[in-house]
């Protein structure tokens, strides 16, 4: 079909005038010089574009996107030689989708050629193809079936008898063969179920001369069920929007149970033709076939279609070799299909190591390992050490990384020469150089190596082995150190037990003295934290008490010295207990007022800081709600709002109210009256609760506003909410380095002359305020390819930007330290709720709290005892109590 395509293709630019402006030729219209060099100038740019369009098909020839820029441009300038030649590397790159309209345009366009010999028999064949590739499309099949009967009709014409003559038996004989050809096109149509099937009913009753077969009446009246059947389906597809995948999944699984595998093969086809870019589907279609109908040439050839349509997925690739190793292809034809999978372009590094290890395995299979030397197995050797040299010379430097980091194509070389071919000299050789590449320091490849000793190899390497991975391990020693010591326990001698306890031991030694120090330093990082965590408050807390101490009224101030003054206007307020009896050790009223005074509040506050502590106090007075588990499904939480929101609940519950009902809008203050940011939001029906989740990411006075489901962390620690994707997806770009200004349509205007753009998702943070980075998300995996490849290091308003697949990384949470290593343990009182520094708060005021040593004053204000008088290390404070302390505030 792809050539046939091709070949129309060319008939049709050989139709084309030379003055047609489609075929780029010359226009009797003649501008001006201006004109004419413009002319010239877009020419020689067009060229230019043609070179280097025609330079990256050269580098790679998948690129789609490329192919269809180069014949729109070969077109555009009339090159006709060179657009034929573009059209047939195309098709033969990418086939043609064989819909039901290119095999009815296909077998109309062969007519034409019916006057040469065996030209009748030629446009059968292709009906014949035609109706078996989709004879059976429910809504399409029926034109197709009619053209072919119309086709035999012209034919039987041809074949009657001039008017008045009498038939020979030759002629009668024709005569009846071709009435038979149309009789039985009837009745196999009539035993389909295709759209209008009634109406084909009834043109054969007028059209035959006989009555309809018993049969041929059964299968209709089957047929006209089956169509039942199939409509909802049909018509599901019809009000779909493309690209139906969950419409004609749900076909396909319909089709499964029914059983019938040329109806669930012309649905598979179907699907392709809509979504010929879908990997997933390929490889679900292919997997039928290799399972079910097992035809080697309807199997090879929906492989080879697969592979041609999503070059860039390394599955399909996979898939097809096995699939030709399974029908015993040539070897020359399965080598040859694997060079073109390596100039696919995959996306990942990962992906050619996957297609060499498969390849690989495929190679091995083809060895006689009974025989010392072969053919086979030096080709299988020459490839392995190929694909290592071809994974750090193309891989490398096109990822800048190693797609094989633990060298597992090595290890199985060394695997296969181990054991299949008993060459413990090349597998050794090659574990040191695995080794070298960085793998020595884990525990697991040592002990593989181990292994791979003790089942081939002999007691003094495996020795060997196991002392060195004693001695470079870094992540698990302890566990190599036993290794070794159950070798020796069991085989070794004294002087081996004695060699490998020492040496253990030394090396335990050097790995907890450096946990040791690597706990001290981590301890003391917290520590040096914490203490510029308190040196902040303080000055949070001096800056605060400067403040007051400008609006406190003269007559109010304390009558004490300026420094005892200072110190103690660092306090903001006293702790927040309620009065009780004098005797136990609290202020009385009188005193409490006289106290007021000496911290510089009025006791009547006056002016217009009198509505705002009237706020504060009816903040403080509402009661503690607690929070009721039970109706967490109609609740949602709700964050990241503005802490100056005025009216937070009037504004959230009329924001919430388009999703149901609002019961209650519970919002989230402190102590002193200020909104903390979060609030819940209770619905009277848990459906509003799941429409309310949608609000998430609104923007509520220049914040994006989160709402996330309520849930109980207590009984559900590991809940998170995230509703982006962490994983590798291939359809999706992630966009670094754009402009602070870049804007959502921009960005789009950018991305879309790479391919169909769905969403655009640009990255802010908590106060909504962009960070430069976006993800893109296309139609499918080929244009998100064809993306990285023309964005990549592209200039937006100045900014060059980096373009790359998104594969966000693993979060790695900060490892607990291990109880049961006392090395390893820190000091418990460094941690806090989320694993820093725990902020120690002593219910002292910071005046005394901040010297270092205790300063005796005389009545009079000096100094009695400097700290420079002794050398003895300071006493802790007395504790002391609130009676304790307005006794000496108040001292006289």
């Amino acid at each position: 079909m792809a050539a046939a395509g091709a070949e129309a293709a060319a008939e049709e630019e050989k139709r084309l005038p030379e003055g047609d402006p489609e075929s780029g030729g010359d226009s009797d219209d003649e501008g001006d010089s201006d004109s004419s060099g413009d002319g010239e100038d877009e020419e020689k740019e067009n060229e230019a574009e043609i070179q280097r369009l025609e330079e990256q098909l050269s580098i790679n020839a998948f690129d789609y996107n490329c192919h269809l820029d180069l014949i729109k441009l070969l077109r555009q300038e009339g090159e006709l030689v060179k657009l034929r030649r573009a059209r047939q590397k195309m098709s033969e790159l990418f086939p043609l989708t064989e819909g039901p309209e290119i095999w009815l345009e296909y077998a109309q366009y062969s007519i034409g050629g019916i006057g040469q010999e065996g030209g009748i028999e030629r446009v059968r064949s292709i009906f014949e193809r035609a109706l078996t590739a989709v004879g059976l499309h429910v809504t399409k099949g029926t034109a197709l079936w009619e053209a072919y009967r119309e086709f035999e009709n012209a034919i039987l014409e041809t074949a009657q008898p001039a008017p008045g003559s009498i038939p020979s038996p030759e002629q009668q004989q024709v005569l009846c063969s071709q009435l038979e050809k149309i009789h039985t096109l009837f009745r196999r149509q009539l035993g389909i179920p295709l759209l209008d099937m009634e109406a084909s009913y009834a043109e054969y009753e007028e059209w035959s001369e006989e009555p309809i077969p018993e049969t041929t009446v059964k299968n209709y009246k089957k047929a006209l069920q089956q169509l039942e059947k199939c409509k909802p389906y049909e018509e599901a597809l019809l009000g779909a929007e493309t690209p139906k995948l969950a419409e004609y999944q749900a076909y396909i699984d319909f089709e499964m149970k029914a059983g019938d595998p040329a109806r669930i093969q012309l649905i598979y086809e179907r699907a392709l033709a809509e979504n010929c870019l879908v990997p997933d589907l390929w490889a679900r279609y292919n997997q039928y076939l290799d399972r079910q109908l097992k035809v080697k040439e309807l199997v090879l050839s929906a492989h080879d279609r697969a592979v041609r349509n999503c070059p860039w997925t390394v599955g399909l690739w996979i898939r097809y070799l096995l699939a030709m190793e399974r029908h015993r292809v040539e070897h020359s034809i399965i080598s040859e299909m694997f060079e073109k999978a390596l100039n696919a372009g995959f996306i990942q590094a990962t992906d050619y190591v996957e297609i060499w290890q498969a390849y690989l395995d495929y190679l091995r299979r083809r060895v006689d390992f009974t025989q010392d030397s072969s053919k086979e197995l030096e080709e299988l050797r020459s490839a392995f050490a190929r694909a290592v040299e071809y994974l750090k010379q193309e891989v490398e430097e096109r990822f800048s990384e190693s797609g094989d980091p633990s060298c597992t194509i090595m290890q199985n070389w060394a695997r296969v020469e181990a054991r299949l071919c008993n060459n413990m000299q090349k597998a050794r050789e090659l574990w040191d150089n695995i080794m070298t590449k960085g793998n020595a320091k884990y525990a697991n490849m040592w002990l593989e190596y181990y292994n791979l000793e003790r089942a081939h190899g002999d007691t003094q390497h495996c020795r060997k082995a196991l002392h060195r991975a004693v001695q470079c391990t870094s992540d698990y020693p302890e566990h190599v150190c036993e290794v070794l010591l159950t070798l020796e326990r069991i085989e070794g001698t004294l002087e081996d037990w004695d060699a490998a306890v020492q040496k253990t031991e030394n090396r335990l030694a050097r790995v907890n003295e450096q946990r040791a120090k690597a706990a001290e330093k981590e301890a003391a990082l917290a520590k040096q934290e914490e203490e510029r965590a308190e040196q902040r408050k303080q000055a949070r807390a001096e800056k605060k008490a400067s403040k007051k101490a400008k609006k406190t009224r003269a007559g109010d101030k304390r009558k004490a010295d300026e420094d005892d003054e200072g110190e103690w206007g660092q306090e903001e307020e006293l702790p927040s207990k309620r009065h009780r009896a004098e005797g136990d050790g609290v202020l009385p009223e009188e005193d409490m007022e006289v106290e007021t005074g000496l911290f510089g509040r009025s006791e009547k506050p006056d002016g217009p800081a009198a509505p705002k502590e009237k706020a504060s106090t009816s903040r403080k007075d509402i009661p503690k709600v607690f929070h009721d588990s039970s109706k967490d499904k109609v609740t949602v939480f709700v964050s990241n709002l503005s802490y100056t929101m005025a009216e937070p609940e009037a504004k959230l519950r009329e924001l919430f109210g388009s999703c149901g009902e609002v019961v209650e809008v519970r919002a989230v203050f402190n102590n002193k009256g200020t909104f903390r940011g979060y609030c819940y939001v209770q619905f009277r029906e848990e459906e509003a609760a799941r429409q309310a989740l949608g609000l998430d990411r609104t923007a509520v006075e220049g914040r994006p506003m989160f709402v996330s489901p309520c849930v109980d962390k207590n009984k559900n620690p590991d809940f998170k909410v995230f509703r982006y994707s962490t994983t590798l997806e291939k359809h999706k770009l992630f966009i670094s380095g754009l402009p602070f200004s870049c804007t959502k349509e921009e960005l789009e205007e950018v991305c879309k002359a790479h391919g169909n753009v769905k969403d655009i998702r640009l990255v802010t943070n908590r106060a909504g305020k962009p960070k430069g980075l976006a993800y893109v998300e296309y139609e499918n995996e080929a244009q998100a390819s064809q993306a990285v490849l023309k964005m990549d290091g592209l200039t937006v308003k100045d900014h060059v930007i980096k373009v790359m697949i998104s594969n966000p990384p693993l979060r790695k949470l900060p490892e607990r330290p291990d109880p049961s290593k006392a090395s390893l343990a820190l000091p418990r009182q460094i941690y806090g709720a989320r694993g820093k520094g725990r902020t120690q708060l002593s219910m002292m005021p910071r005046a005394l709290q901040r010297q270092s040593n205790p300063v005796a004053k005389a009545e009079n204000g000096m100094v009695q005892n400097s700290p420079a008088a002794s050398s003895e290390p300071p006493a802790e404070p007395k504790k002391m109590s609130n009676a304790d302390f307005a006794k000496m505030l108040l001292k006289k």
